[in-house]
């Protein structure tokens, strides 16, 4: 995996691409932004997007967005993209010379009466670029001690609008600064250009920063990575297990064992942020599992590891099945390995995994991973800590299942316990979060952001639900969001039914169904109306409705109330909603 250039992007911006996901996305600048706009467009294709763009003359940042008559509202954007550069900050510090002091702060200030005067004339979520460092040298090293200087105002303003954005769901901040840190100064940015052109991100850079910001608007529309899968022998530790031994394989704070335990750091430090680990080694499993269990400087452990299949078969076999177990997307996954061929073999059976071309010297891994920004995500929750622990019993299910000749049998032995609750403050972040991250099972695929959640907890017009599972294995957390949207007097329409795909087959689907009708008949509805919208990615509900029992009429799926004979099924409700 590696990034475009420039004239790369170009050629792809210029491709029709009638069969990607539309997205609406407008680009403000105090700067030029015509070739930024090139890239991004070039990017999203390269992800599977189709960017229909508006892009404003530079400098027209605040007209666009305070005249409510203005082109920018007409277009009615998904996303807007907000880029104000450092050197036109710079410029605006210098002419606050009596005011110095509080600059930051009147900066952030101005952000959030534009981001708040987006949110309320649109539902468009709102990137904004962070400010790439600049230091004038007008206090040298002592600047970071002179509160009025323009480098301590700088570093605050990046600190406040990381404040602002936690306290926003609908604003996202593009790091640039960060990416200023990983690639230097000199290679962001062109002096002669910039006098130029009013250009201030080099060609170079443009690829990078188009896609970190794609990757926003990727991970918000659903579309991201969730399952890292490592190779083990030059991978995970120095050396060959099976050949070196456990003694002798390379781990800890000694020469390059120490490129292996920081990566290894990296890798739970995902693990707890929420991705799935899983393994895929040539080797005996028994050997394969031995440092996990016996190595004392091993970080990782066989606790972090949610999917473990070592033996001598085709990765690319191996790594399908570890998505049969996980049952998610070939494209969610990403796969590292040492070896080019075993890499090759992956790229060429599973086009959409994720394979990196890992540096030959395992000292350059971890930079190298951290330049790619593989683990974008719009969202996090207390959830995600627990996701390895879940995949890890999906698995003991899958096991138990066998020993059963009868499903029903099987679904009682669980001891299934739904609870059925509203949406409330607490479950906002992880409905918020599944509605961006389900794609199978989703029978429209709208996505909502935190405060898009909020305003649905509060409307008069639509009633939400969301469900959890726990059985005698464990407890799956929030699996299920139904919000349903009041389209008159008689009748309920289900704006959003998504399930996690870890809970298929275990009658979750009937008894959601017996759910909403209940709601239906306590608020007095005679008719429950479905819609199913084709993705690439929801086939597996096509038939959702119909196996539900719903007629179908005019590309909808219709539901009497009255007439609805509720489903048997081995769950038991926890909790009255």
């Amino acid at each position: 995996m590696m990034y475009k250039t420039f004239s790369e992007l170009k050629k792809l911006a210029k491709l029709e691409h009638s069969d990607s996901k539309k997205v609406k996305v407008a680009l403000l600048g105090d700067t030029a932004t015509q070739f930024l706009n090139v890239a991004l467009k070039g990017t999203a294709a390269e992800e599977g997007f189709n960017l229909k763009m508006f892009e404003a003359d530079f400098g027209q940042i605040s007209r666009q967005i305070l005249d409510a008559t203005s082109e920018y509202y007409e277009f009615e954007a998904d996303y807007t993209i907000i880029f104000e550069s450092s050197h036109k900050l710079l410029n605006q510090y210098y002419k606050s010379y009596s005011d110095q002091l509080n600059f930051a702060e009147n900066k952030v200030n101005a952000v959030e009466e534009l981001y708040n005067t987006i949110q309320n004339r649109t539902k468009s979520k709102v990137i904004y670029c962070n400010f790439p460092g600049i230091d004038n040298q007008v206090f040298g090293n002592f600047s970071t001690k002179v509160e009025s200087s323009f480098v301590f105002q700088q570093n605050k303003l990046n600190y406040l609008l990381s404040e602002l954005a936690l306290k926003n769901s609908n604003l996202f901040l593009a790091d640039l600064a960060s990416i200023q840190n990983k690639w230097g100064r000199d290679f962001m940015f062109s002096p002669n250009i910039y006098i130029n052109t009013e250009m201030v991100l080099s060609l170079d850079i443009l690829p990078i920063v188009a896609h970190h910001i794609v990757s926003i608007i990727s991970s918000v529309e659903g579309k991201f990575r969730k399952c890292l899968i490592l190779d083990l022998d030059n991978t995970t530790w120095g050396g060959i297990i099976g050949d070196d031994g456990l003694e002798k394989i390379q781990i800890g704070n000694l020469g390059i064992g120490k490129a292996f335990s920081e990566f290894q750091h990296w890798v739970k430090a995902l693990q707890r942020r929420g991705i799935i680990i899983a393994v895929c080694s040539k080797n005996d499993e028994d050997k394969a599992r031995e440092p996990f269990e016996k190595h004392p400087d091993m970080v990782l452990n066989m606790d972090d590891i949610a999917v473990f299949v070592a033996n001598w078969d085709n990765k690319a076999d191996n790594i399908r099945k570890i998505q049969n177990i996980l049952n998610i997307g070939f494209d969610s996954m990403v796969f590292l390995d040492d070896n080019p061929f075993e890499r090759n073999i992956v790229r060429e059976n599973l086009p959409d995994v994720c394979v990196p071309e890992l540096p030959e010297d395992p000292a350059e891994y971890l930079e190298y991973l951290y330049s790619l920004n593989i683990f974008e995500t719009a969202s996090v929750s207390e959830n995600d800590a627990e996701r390895t622990k879940q995949y890890q019993i999906e698995a003991k299910r899958a096991v138990a299942l066998e020993s059963f000749t009868n499903v029903d049998d099987f679904l009682k032995s669980m001891k299934m316990v739904s609870d059925v609750q509203k949406f409330n403050k607490f479950s906002t972040p992880r409905v918020s979060q599944l509605t961006q991250r389900s794609n199978q099972f989703n029978l429209r695929t709208i996505r909502f952001t935190e405060q898009e959640i909020e305003d649905l907890i509060s409307s008069e017009n639509h009633h939400t639900l969301s469900f959890t599972l726990e059985d005698k294995y464990g407890d799956n957390g929030l699996i299920c969001v139904v919000i349903l949207e009041k389209q008159n007097t008689e009748t309920l329409f289900i704006n959003t039914w998504l399930m996690s795909c870890r809970v298929l087959k275990r009658g979750m689907e009937d008894f959601t169904l017996n759910t909403i009708v209940e709601a239906a008949k306590k608020h007095g509805f005679k008719y429950i109306v479905g819609e199913y919208i084709a993705t690439a990615k929801n086939e597996m509900v096509k038939n959702h409705y119909e196996n539900l029992g719903f007629a179908e009429q005019n590309n909808q799926w219709i539901l009497e109330v009255e007439n609805y004979q509720s489903k048997k099924v081995q769950i038991v409700t926890k909790n009255s909603f």
